[in-house]
């Protein structure tokens, strides 16, 4: 995977960042933030699918009707990892640093490749959707990407890279946590949904993901029945500036099932979010010297 940018305002992390509707950022810049964490931090929670926010101008492509709509952001929106990552944040001795998605990733989904790398465009859904988590019609047939990828995809993956580039320089290295969440059971979309499911699934990547850093991972995560590694979902978020070029740059991707913490699809957090919170932030202290 590839693709950080300047301080910009964020919505608090208690509730999602407008629906459905059409509200939410319109431009490229607003449509992310960089929420500072110590100076002497190198590390970077990415929380990339967190948002049910859909501009009105985006709306507008989107085939479905506004309940369709809705019952699709229930599914496909990683619910509540921005809380999660902020209570993390909150609780770190030393504060880490937090990126953050304030879109919904059907806007763009800005940890896909953005041409024919990307294995996901096989069901319709690369950088760009075209079909939903259920492969039903998301956007017209033959819709043009190039837009959405100049307004929305290019400046989040510039951004990034610059917001690693910073943690470098800061701290000489950068690591990566990828805070997502993932239903209990597959669903259509999913092209290695029959793997296992562990209550929190661990991706990694051969050159970026060192042992240290996976071993911190396992142990912070130990008490919810198990983690497992690359199923149902694999890799990493890295800039393409130094995906497989440099090893100052670490990256873990955090998958939550979501029935620690939800009890249905668009359902508020329940409790489970402040202990896998926790252990968030058990793992961001291990990685601070």
């Amino acid at each position: 995977m590839s693709h950080v940018p300047e301080s910009l305002p964020l919505p608090g992390p208690e509730s999602e960042s407008a629906s459905a509707s059409g509200s939410g950022p319109a431009s490229g810049r607003e449509s992310f933030a960089l929420l500072p964490g110590a100076a002497a931090s190198p590390v970077i929670l990415h929380v990339p699918h967190a948002s049910r926010a859909v501009p009105a101008a985006v709306r507008a492509g989107i085939v479905l009707d506004d309940r369709a709509l809705e019952r699709e952001l229930d599914h496909i929106t990683d619910a509540h990892t921005d809380l999660i990552a902020a209570r993390a944040a909150a609780a770190c001795a030393v504060t880490p640093w937090r990126f953050v998605n304030r879109l919904s990733r059907l806007v763009v989904d800005p940890e896909r490749f953005p041409d024919d790398r990307e294995e996901m465009r096989s069901v319709g859904m690369g950088a760009v959707y075209t079909r939903t988590t259920h492969r039903e019609p998301l956007r017209p047939e033959g819709f043009d990407d190039g837009p959405l990828l100049d307004r929305y995809f290019h400046p989040y993956a510039e951004a990034m890279t610059r917001a690693v580039e910073e943690r470098l320089a800061a701290t000489g290295r950068a690591l990566v946590v990828d805070v997502h969440s993932y239903p209990a059971r597959a669903l259509p979309y999913e092209l290695h949904g029959d793997g296992a499911r562990p209550p929190v699934c661990l991706g990694t990547d051969a050159f970026h993901t060192p042992a240290g850093l996976l071993a911190a991972a396992e142990e912070a995560f130990a008490g919810f029945g198990g983690t497992g590694l690359d199923s149902p979902f694999a890799g990493t978020y890295v800039p393409l500036r130094y995906y497989g070029r440099d090893d100052r740059v670490g990256a873990l991707m955090v998958e939550i099932r979501r029935d620690l913490y939800q009890s249905r699809p668009g359902g508020p957090a329940g409790p489970g979010a402040d202990a896998l919170a926790k252990a968030l932030a058990a793992l961001v202290d291990r990685l601070h010297p």
